[in-house]
Formats: C-alpha cells, structure tokens, sequence
C-alpha cells in the first residue's frame, strides 16, 4: 500500500492539478475554483469571468502556502514542469499526475474542489461528485471582494451615487449571520421563498410573458417575528448583496435632500442588481401621509413610492423588502405597492418549541424545552433568545455551564419584567 504523502505536499497538487484540469475544461468556471485557488490564480477581486490560463507562479505558492520543502519535492515529480518564464510551476501529464494524487491520499480533497470533482468524477473509482461539491463550495459572487468591486464600478459610472453610500448599510452575502437554515419560518413563509427563486430561474420566461411585477414583498408582524433575520437570510440563500436602509433615519436628518437621496438609493440598487434592498420602519411612510404637512416630505414619500412602482425583480433584479411593526398604520396607496405581503405572527406552542430546540443546540439544558413552550405563549423568537441567554448567564453565574430549571425560570422572569415596562403585557 502506497503511503500517504505530506498534507503540505497534496495541497501543493491539488493546486497544480486544479489548475491543468481549469485551464483545459472551458465549460469550469470561477465558482468551479475554491477559496485558496482564487488566491494563487489571482482571481476574485470583482472578477467571475477568469482570464485562462491561469498560472502558479512559485513565489506566489511560497507565499500563500507558507511552505518550501514540499514544494521543490513536487518539482522533483517527472508530471511536473517549471517553466523558466516567472517560475511557474505546472501539469504537464494530467493523467499520471491524477493518479498519484489518489493514491497518495488526495481523494478526501476532492470534495471540496469543484474542478478536481468535475475531472474525477468519471476517472478511476474516485467516486467525486462534482454538482455537490460546488453546491459546496463558497461563491465568488458572495465575497466582499466581489461586492467592493462593484460597488466601485457603480460608483465610477455614476459619481451621484456616492451620496446614497452614506444611507445605506451595503453586505455581501458572505457577511450575514443569519442563514435560512437555522431561521424557524412558517408554511407561508417558506412558499413564499419557493415562489422567489422560481422568478429568479425563470427569468427570461417571465419577461417573454410580460409577467413583471413580481419581487416585491411587504413582512408585517410583531417586533422580535423574524422580519429581518429572514430578510438578511434571504441575501445567503440567494446569493444576493442586502442594502439595508432606514426611512426614519433618511427623513430626519437629510430633510432637505430626502426626495433626491430616496431616489438614488433606488438608483444604486438598479445599478448593483442583482441585489436585495430592505427598506426597514416602512411604517414611517405611512406616519408622513397621515401627519406631516411638509411639503419635503411629502415630495419624498411621493418619490419613494414612484421608485418602488418603477423597480421589480423581474426586469431589474431588485427584491424589494419592506418591514414594518404597525402593518395597520399603512393606507392603500403603500399597501398595493407590493405583490407579497408576508405575515409574520407570533410563534404558537409548536413553533416556540422548535425555536428553542434551535437555540439551546449548542448549549447543555437539562429544561423541559416542551413544557417551556407551553409556558411561554405571546413570547416572540426574540423574547425566547433572550430567555435562553438569561438562562446561560444565571446557570454561569452559579459556576455552571448546564442549563437547569431555576435557569429558565430567571429566563422568564426578565422576558415578563422587559415586556411589561415596555407595555406588550
């Protein structure tokens, strides 16, 4: 049985063989390349079409890998080829070099390469499924490299749109902590999603039809419901950048420029598309129609109720978010701007239980959880995440780490105390 080489020296392969097999695969492209690829071939600084061939310069391999030895025993390999030009290194027989990364214990790095899975996975009995290994893999489109770039390419076309910068929270999806996965959503809300992502993959078809106005969803409900967590969720699930933006805060401290910043936050959207812009407190548009006699802000209320006619996922590849607390507060002028209106109520008993199986995961909690959730109703996924991180605190102050019954009641107790000072008791 052929030992095993040094992990050093495989990932020195896997990186050469990646690139041979990149460079003779057109169809393969930059989401076919994993994170550390990306760095050595130079690739992921706004780019997604990648210039071939790519290269592996030794220096940059020394660099990036932090390792020398494993590397000159690399280009001791017949396989392996320097080439006088910068010191590159590369394949220069694809197959034999394939063959001694398998059996030199290079299959387990398979898996988390979509290039080496695309070529193995009809080589020799490496059994590399290529669809899940880039399914796996983190996309390029997803960094913040990626989105910097853009951004700066939006900007250079268009210096007005600097100013909306100032207004807007812009995050690539690799940056949001919420994923949908760990998100306890209701039926509604998960059919909802499906019917996103279908106008997302059928597109074209949609255009052809003139089936425009679509993407366009309003999350009514209580504070504490979900309504962002599962905004920010949807930028991951995706695969969108979120532009998070605060009516209140645009209103009341840019007064004068509000109708001309509310209009380039929606140009700036159009310009980064595809993306997702979240328009949180949309209420607040409701309160300016209702009670506000300046003529300002009516010009932005107006303004921002136009851009929202004017944009859809379809035709712009914006999804529109508006979230509001007070859904009652809107009058129909706001109400029929969107396609969706997505309710987010307070979880019931079954729901509860399932919000905190979710968040005591990690923890040990030796608590009834079933029982807890048939204790806590009118309690939102909020409230349960602040019960359980009470809970955590009054069992760590104790000098424990396990979770028991006198924890949870504390837990209870500051969510009761919270609710009844601010009045939702």
């Amino acid at each position: 049985m052929t030992p095993d080489a040094a992990p050093e020296t495989l990932q020195v392969m896997e990186v050469l063989l990646t690139a041979e097999v990149f460079n003779t695969t057109p169809q393969l492209d930059a989401n076919d390349l994993n994170p550390l690829c990306r760095r050595i071939f130079g690739v992921g600084q706004g780019v997604d079409q990648v210039k071939r061939p790519v290269v592996v310069p030794e220096a940059v391999l020394r660099e990036v890998l932090k390792i020398t030895g494993s590397i000159d025993k690399v280009k001791q390999h017949p396989f392996v080829e320097q080439e006088a030009l910068g010191k590159r290194l590369r394949i220069s027989a694809l197959e034999p070099a394939a063959r001694w990364f398998l059996s030199h214990g290079g299959k387990p790095r398979i898996s988390g390469n979509p290039a080496l899975s695309w070529f193995f996975e009809h080589f020799d009995s490496a059994s590399a499924d290529y669809r899940a290994a880039r399914e796996a893999n983190p996309r390029i489109e997803d960094t913040r490299p990626y989105l910097d770039a853009r951004v700066s390419r939006a900007i250079a076309e268009d210096e007005s749109l600097r100013s909306s910068m100032e207004l807007l929270i812009v995050s690539a999806p690799e940056e949001v902590e919420q994923a949908l996965p760990r998100l306890v959503i209701t039926d509604g809300q998960r059919r909802v999603i499906a019917k996103i992502r279908a106008a997302m993959e059928h597109r074209d078809y949609l255009i052809s039809r003139q089936i425009l106005e679509v993407g366009k969803l309003l999350f009514i409900g209580p504070p504490g419901t979900g309504k962002t967590s599962l905004a920010l969720a949807l930028s991951r699930e995706l695969h969108l950048p979120v532009l998070e933006v605060r009516l209140s805060m645009i209103t009341s401290q840019y007064l004068g420029e509000t109708s001309k910043n509310i209009d380039r936050i929606f140009q700036f959207a159009r310009k980064l598309a595809p993306c997702i812009l979240f328009i949180d407190e949309f209420d607040f548009v409701a309160k300016s129609r209702i009670t506000d006699d300046h003529g300002a802000m009516k010009r932005a209320v107006n303004m921002l109720l136009k851009n929202i006619d004017r944009v859809n996922l379809v035709r712009d590849r914006v999804l529109l978010i508006g979230a509001t607390n007070h859904p009652q507060l809107l009058d129909e002028a706001a109400w029929r701007r969107f396609d969706e209106v997505v309710e987010f109520p307070l979880p019931d008993e079954a729901m509860r239980r399932e919000i905190l199986v979710s968040v005591t995961s990690s923890l040990e909690c030796k608590g009834d959880l079933s029982a807890l959730a048939g204790r806590t109703e009118g309690f939102s996924g909020a409230d349960l995440r602040v019960l359980v991180r009470e809970a955590l605190l009054s069992a760590l102050v104790r000098g424990d780490r396990s979770i028991g019954e006198a924890d949870l009641e504390s837990g209870i107790r500051l969510v009761q105390g919270r609710n009844h000072l601010r009045g939702t008791e």
